[in-house]
């Protein structure tokens, strides 16, 4: 018989506990893949009071660590691995960036001992298949970097066992929406289709299965970061400067720490309410591996909220202010100073943070829901000179 957890039971323990409770609920439900026993269990120690040295809110944090070599991808590589496709250029001199997804079914653990059983996307020409070799998928699928006005050409296969599609937030024809009943519509087990478009408008955007039940598909895992740079030929003046900024082509974009983030949970009991929350998937991932940033070099967060049953998720940032530019799709921001940034699902924008002259040191970040703090959505910035 399984044991289900509930989300009120989760935050009864509290802080490092409450990880440690979930694995052990779990461990009886299911095991690895070639594993006779069940899943490694985190512990509960309590130790942790206040913000020590990788504590924070109560202590909450995770004991053991996850098995990345298991899922095939690290949290800390996610921040930066850009898939950029396989590039050419078309006989009128349009860039042509191609890329293949496959959707598949497999497990991933969200938090020491914690499996879930994801659906997702595997890229063949993403950094991760390059550096483990394989595809095997990863939640959040590959984050795709162009520039404005590229084409772009995916073909995807459904290797899964289900019907899913790939619907892009961006502008394109309705035969290219990815949505059930338009174009192809539901890609099949076995099947398979080719989107087409091009990338506009610049910005941060995002693509996820439209299949229904839609809830479902995207709380699985079937989502991932669209990011369209702008093309800086297109701007002047200070615009152009900004545009340049954010190019991954031009010389100014090297300047700039860039890092790509998307808020996701978990409903590990299937009951439509979240246990688990984080960024890239991995609970605590960031307290665990703090993220090295330059003091001295302009930090550039692309956040995306993918979180499915909750209304809203956050960014609020410990010890400084950061402008934000709502979907990325300005030039200048449309809230300057702020510390708390507020995102609907599929909201998402560009943060940008300067730590110059501050004292080095872990200056802490996490969602301003505290419940989603204290269940996994909560790291460090590691501010150095």
């Amino acid at each position: 018989m399984q044991k289900k957890v509930s989300r009120r039971e989760f935050l009864r323990f509290g802080g490092l506990g409450l990880l440690g409770s979930l694995g052990a609920a779990l461990a009886g439900q299911r095991s690895a893949p070639g594993q006779t026993g069940n899943p490694p269990t985190p512990t509960p120690t309590g130790e942790h009071e206040g913000h020590g040295e990788n504590g924070a809110h109560g202590g909450a944090g995770t004991v053991g660590t996850v098995d990345h070599a298991f899922n095939r991808f690290h949290p800390m590589e996610m921040l930066t691995d850009f898939d950029y496709g396989t590039v050419s250029t078309l006989p009128g001199g349009q860039t042509l960036r191609e890329y293949e997804f496959i959707a598949v079914d497999r497990e991933i653990e969200i938090a020491p001992g914690v499996r879930f059983p994801a659906w997702a996307y595997a890229s063949p020409t993403s950094p991760e298949t390059q550096r483990y070799g394989g595809l095997s998928g990863r939640v959040p699928g590959p984050t795709i970097r162009c520039v404005e006005g590229d084409r772009i050409r995916l073909k995807f296969v459904n290797a899964g066992s289900h019907p899913h599609t790939i619907h892009f937030h961006g502008i394109h024809s309705a035969v290219m929406d990815g949505a059930p009943g338009v174009g192809p519509g539901m890609i099949y087990p076995g099947e398979g289709t080719t989107y087409e478009f091009d990338a506009n408008p610049f910005g941060c955007h995002l693509y996820h299965c439209h299949a229904v039940p839609l809830a479902r598909h995207i709380h699985k895992g079937l989502y991932g970061g669209f990011i369209i740079d702008p093309d800086p030929r297109k701007y002047s003046g200070e615009e152009q400067a900004a545009a340049a900024s954010r190019n991954h082509l031009r010389p100014e974009n090297k300047d700039v720490q860039e890092m790509f983030m998307l808020m996701n949970a978990f409903d590990t009991n299937f009951d439509k309410g979240n246990e688990v929350y984080a960024v890239n998937s991995i609970a605590f991932g960031y307290m665990t591996e703090p993220i090295p940033v330059k003091r001295d070099k302009l930090v550039r967060i692309y956040l995306v909220n993918m979180t499915e049953f909750d209304p809203i998720n956050s960014m609020h940032i410990h010890a400084n202010f950061f402008d934000y530019y709502d979907h990325g799709t300005t030039l200048t921001p449309t809230l300057k100073t702020v510390d708390t940034v507020m995102q609907c699902q599929a909201q998402r924008g560009i943060i940008e943070v300067s730590f110059k002259g501050f004292e080095p040191g872990h200056y802490m970040f996490h969602a301003h829901q505290s419940e989603f703090a204290e269940l996994g959505w909560m790291g460090f910035f590691d501010v150095q000179e």
